[in-house]
């Protein structure tokens, strides 16, 4: 670790060593992301502070406007948000609680899930109710298109090497209206935007810790809710997620959420929501790896795939866009 905004960092912790009595010898990473944000961990000398994160974001790259901004608002909400110690926007670090290290993605098995989509459950429930608009960019058509055409641009064209007739570009070109259209036909709420099994934390108290929440949008009401059981990097029985489904919508309407009263209403909402998110997932995926050197993402691809055939098998008008994505079954990943 010897890159110039290591010693940046450095120099800023040496400054907060005397009110966090950090132990400068034993910062090491903690984790990195998809993006250029990574992450330290430091120990203190203090028990009371026991370990910490610094989150080392480039500011020309990754501004800590919109996380310190969503994390106040997610905290005043309940969540358990980390907690910034110290920041330092014009070299773009910042200090925060740690939520330590156990993420769902670890946790979760056939006997746990019920109990931590449950807190996860609840934790998305008062996020929706705090929601206010005008306070959160809006997820708008200009957006959802934005990130449709990822599917196109970065899976089809650069990853599988696919040039797309005249007829299937239509095709597809109508089946965005269709999601689209049914994207914004729901209700608006807060929206995390990746509200998945990497970016919660199991915690003792007040589980889960939520991470990686910059990104925030004002939008569809089943979109974490997507995010979440048709996660791109864990899959359940489709009778296990139904059932998580309706225990959110349930306990969403109880405290006055907007959402359908019917429950097929809810659940086609949540599987159109999960489509748009499926397909720009899988233009993302392949973007890191042709773009930004990350590999990693590639053996996600074909569980994300999957998703996304079968829910557009299910729908007569989306048949189109299901016969594309078969295609691309045989194709090198």
């Amino acid at each position: 670790m010897t890159d110039a905004r290591l010693n940046t960092l450095r120099n800023w912790l040496k400054g907060l060593q005397p009110s966090w009595q950090l132990d400068l010898d034993t910062l090491a990473p903690a984790s990195a992301d998809a993006s250029f944000r990574r992450y330290f961990r430091i120990e203190s000398k203090n028990p009371d502070f026991g370990t910490l994160i610094i989150m080392d974001a480039p500011p020309q790259h990754e501004p800590l406007d919109a996380f310190i901004k969503v994390d106040l608002l997610f905290s005043e909400a309940g969540l358990n948000a980390p907690k910034i110690l110290e920041q330092n926007s014009a070299e773009g670090f910042l200090l925060l609680n740690d939520l330590g290290n156990k993420t769902y993605l670890a946790e979760l098995n056939n006997e746990t899930a019920d109990h931590l989509y449950q807190d996860a459950t609840h934790a998305l429930v008062q996020m929706q109710l705090a929601s206010k608009p005008n306070v959160l960019p809006s997820y708008d058509a200009v957006l959802l298109q934005r990130e449709l055409d990822l599917l196109p641009e970065w899976y089809l064209k650069k990853h599988l090497g696919i040039e797309l007739t005249d007829l299937q570009q239509a095709q597809l070109k109508k089946s965005f209206e269709l999601i689209i259209e049914n994207n914004l036909a729901q209700a608006k709420v807060f929206v995390h935007r990746d509200y998945h099994s990497r970016n919660l934390m199991v915690t003792e108290v007040n589980n889960p810790g939520v991470l990686d929440f910059q990104d925030a949008v004002y939008g569809p009401i089943t979109y974490d809710a997507a995010s979440l059981w048709r996660d791109a990097y864990i899959a359940w029985p489709e009778e296990r997620v139904i059932d998580w489904v309706i225990k959110f919508w349930e306990q969403g309407r109880k405290v006055g959420l907007p959402m359908p009263e019917d429950f097929g209403q809810f659940y086609r909402d949540f599987e159109w929501m999960g489509l748009q998110r499926h397909l720009k997932v899988l233009g993302i995926f392949a973007r890191l790896s042709h773009r930004d050197g990350k590999d990693g993402y590639l053996k996600d691809i074909p569980l994300v795939l999957e998703y996304a055939i079968a829910t557009a098998n299910r729908y007569i008008e989306l048949k189109p866009l299901a016969r594309i994505l078969e295609a691309t079954r045989s194709q090198k990943e």
